[in-house]
C-alpha cells in the first residue's frame, strides 16, 4: 500500500487528486473515497467493534432495538438498509464504517480537533471502483445492470433483504453502499459506507490483503494549522457539514479558540 507524506498544502492536493482524469469521459472523476483520521495510529476498526465483548451476538439485538424505539415513519421504506442507514447515521454501534467522495471532508474529519494537532494525522484513499470488481457475482452484477458503483438502500434490499442474506453472498469482499439522503448532513458530507459481510470483518487486514486498492496520505502535525485554516477560508465547516445550532456551535468555539504554542 502506497504510503506518501504531504510535504505542503500544493502537494497535498496533488496527492488527493491524482489519477481523477478519465480519458473516456474527458472529465475529472477520481475513483477514490477518502477518509480523514486524527492519527496515523488509528485503526479501521467499526464502531460495533469498539464496543468490545460479544460485540458480534449483540449487532442484531441493536439494530432490532432501535427499529422498535424510533418512529416508524423516520425511513422512507420500512427495509433494513434504511434503517442500518439510519441507525449509523444517529450513531448506533454498526458493522459500517464511514466515508466521504470529498477529499475535503475528509481533511476536515482530520484536522476538527486542535488537540490532535501535535500528531500526524492520515487520509486513507480507497479505489472503491477496482473494489467491485471483487464483489461476489450477485453484488456485482447488480452494481453493473444498474450502471452504478456504489450500493443504494434499495438495491441492496432486493439483493439481500437481511444480514444474514448478506453474509452468505460470499467470505471476502468489501461493498461501498451510499445512504438514502436521510437529511441535510447526509448530503453535505457527500457520505457513504463500507460494509463488510461479518460483524468480526476487518477494513485493516482486507486492504493489507490488497493493497493495490487504496493509498495513505500522512497529513503532517507541522501542516495541519494551515490546512485547517484553509479549509474554513473555504466553508469546509461544522456549520455546513452538521446543518443546525449544534454544529455553528462547534464551528464558532473551535474557530475563535485561540491557537496554543
Amino acid at each position: 500500500m502506497d504510503e506518501i507524506r504531504a510535504e505542503s498544502w500544493t502537494h497535498l492536493h496533488e496527492l488527493l487528486f491524482a489519477d481523477s482524469w478519465h480519458e473516456g469521459l474527458a472529465r475529472h472523476r477520481s475513483d477514490f473515497v477518502f477518509r480523514g483520521e486524527a492519527s496515523t495510529g488509528s485503526s479501521l476498526a467499526t464502531s460495533l467493534q469498539r464496543l468490545g465483548g460479544d460485540f458480534a451476538d449483540v449487532e442484531r439485538h441493536l439494530l432490532r432495538n432501535f427499529r422498535k424505539y424510533a418512529a416508524p415513519d423516520a425511513v422512507p421504506h420500512d427495509d433494513l438498509w434504511h434503517w442500518l442507514a439510519l441507525a449509523k447515521h444517529h450513531g448506533l454501534s454498526t458493522r459500517m464504517l464511514d466515508w466521504t467522495y470529498s477529499p475535503y471532508v475528509a481533511l476536515h474529519f482530520a484536522t476538527a480537533h486542535s488537540a490532535d494537532y501535535e500528531r500526524d494525522g492520515l487520509i486513507w484513499m480507497v479505489d472503491f471502483v477496482k473494489t467491485n470488481r471483487l464483489l461476489p457475482d450477485t453484488l456485482r452484477e447488480a452494481l453493473e445492470g444498474e450502471g452504478m458503483n456504489a450500493m443504494s438502500a434499495d438495491l441492496l434490499a432486493e439483493v439481500a433483504p437481511t444480514l444474514t442474506d448478506f453474509d452468505r453472498l460470499g467470505e471476502d469482499f468489501v461493498v461501498f453502499f451510499e445512504p438514502p439522503a436521510l437529511d441535510q448532513r447526509i448530503v453535505n458530507q457527500y457520505a457513504l459506507f463500507s460494509l463488510m459481510p461479518s460483524p468480526h470483518a476487518g477494513m485493516d487486514e482486507w486492504l493489507e490483503r490488497h493493497p493495490e486498492l487504496a493509498r495513505q496520505i500522512v497529513l503532517p502535525a507541522e501542516l495541519k494549522w494551515e490546512v485547517r485554516d484553509k479549509l474554513d477560508q473555504a466553508n469546509i465547516t461544522e456549520r455546513v457539514l452538521f446543518p443546525g445550532l449544534d454544529g455553528l456551535a462547534t464551528w464558532l468555539k473551535r474557530y475563535f479558540s485561540p491557537r496554543q504554542p
